[in-house]
């Protein structure tokens, strides 16, 4: 025991106050660095679920009412530079986790359950829409990274989709800001227009149910529309849905390959960064592979979704934070214009799909 404490008198006193200098200056730059940024970010979450609560607000999801709150803060009290390496934190890892964590929602079964011919229309459905907003994004004289997020939100799952892959495409967070509320303004629409149409068009209920999850743009708007119909419609449309969501990532991939090739076609200049393949999608499969092997149980899948979705709604919070409502105005009406044509397509040509194939 001597020994140790004459070692310990031994060390001189001057390293043992700079060893807890430096500890304090971590914790202190860690406070000062990534705290305060998610802890505003907690706040405006939790604005965003309290105010679905209010009446009207209860048709939005949460993500959508954190985007409004976070954009809001933002341009009118404007955001702390304390709080940037937080909002950057709940961004980009949060995100990343969340969009794992949605492989809980889906199962293999379920995919089989709405037969080959269902998982046909929803791939062709997704496919030649994400083409088609593309395409008339070009055309139409859209940015290339926000036209690609219209497409991916329009196609596949709303603003899940628009935030895994402005991973691979790095559009500004305008962009992703434009891109989420205009898929929020026709995913309304279509939630609360598609039902009327139901009996005008003759569709019954296996029927709708597959056009609308093959069709409207996020889950919680599937889900409302979809039940409103009935509740074989209500099923049909989540699994057919949740098989889109299953395809974001192949998509996803495909993205990241494509940056990948356009920046090794530009190898002379060295200033194109080399965009990272997606580690969250390899977890996502992975997820969905578990999901579907072994019984989870309903416990634990029910806390994964709410994680899920306090994530994603913390990851739009963040997005919001950083969205200048000047710069979104000077993108001009151009994207809500690809935005609502990729609308219209989605609708009209599932609907060809559900009737005549």
């Amino acid at each position: 025991m001597s020994s140790f404490t004459h070692i310990a008198n031994d060390i001189p006193k001057s390293l043992i106050s700079a060893d807890l200098a430096e500890r304090r200056k971590r914790l202190n730059s860690v406070w000062n660095g990534i705290i305060p940024g998610m802890v505003l970010v907690a706040m405006i979450t939790g604005v965003a679920f309290s105010a679905r609560n209010v009446s009207g607000f209860a048709l939005f999801s949460p993500m959508i009412l954190a985007v409004v709150a976070g954009m809001i803060h933002s341009n009118v009290l404007g955001t702390p530079a304390h709080a940037i390496a937080g909002i950057a934190f709940s961004q980009r890892r949060l995100l990343r986790f969340a969009i794992v964590l949605l492989g809980f929602q889906l199962t293999l079964g379920q995919v089989v359950a709405i037969g080959a011919g269902g998982v046909g229309i929803v791939a062709l459905t997704l496919g030649a829409t994400f083409v088609f907003t593309v395409t008339l994004g070009r055309l139409i004289g859209v940015d290339a990274r926000l036209a690609q997020l219209i497409a991916a939100g329009t196609s596949i799952c709303g603003a899940s989709a628009i935030v895994a892959t402005n991973i691979v495409t790095d559009a500004r967070d305008e962009d992703v800001t434009y891109a989420v509320a205009s898929i929020t303004l026709f995913g309304t629409v279509a939630m609360l227009g598609f039902p009327l149409l139901a009996p005008v068009l003759g569709l019954d209920q296996h029927a709708f149910g597959l056009w609308a999850g093959a069709s409207i743009h996020e889950v919680a708007q599937v889900i409302g529309a979809g039940f409103q119909n009935g509740t074989q419609s209500g099923e049909i449309a989540t699994v057919a849905k949740l098989t889109r969501v299953a395809m974001l990532a192949p998509m996803v991939v495909a993205l990241g390959l494509m940056a990948r090739r356009k920046n090794s076609d530009q190898a002379s200049d060295q200033s194109g960064a080399r965009p990272p393949m997606p580690w969250f999608v390899a977890a996502f499969v992975a997820v969905v592979a578990l999901n579907s092997l072994v019984a989870v149980p309903a416990e634990v899948k029910s806390a994964m979704a709410l994680a899920t979705t306090i994530m994603l709604t913390m990851g739009l919070a963040a997005m919001g934070l950083q969205a200048d409502i000047s710069q979104l105005r000077s993108r001009g009406l151009r994207p809500l214009a690809l935005a609502f044509s990729a609308f219209l397509f989605i609708g009209s040509f599932s609907l060809m799909l559900v009737k005549f194939v």
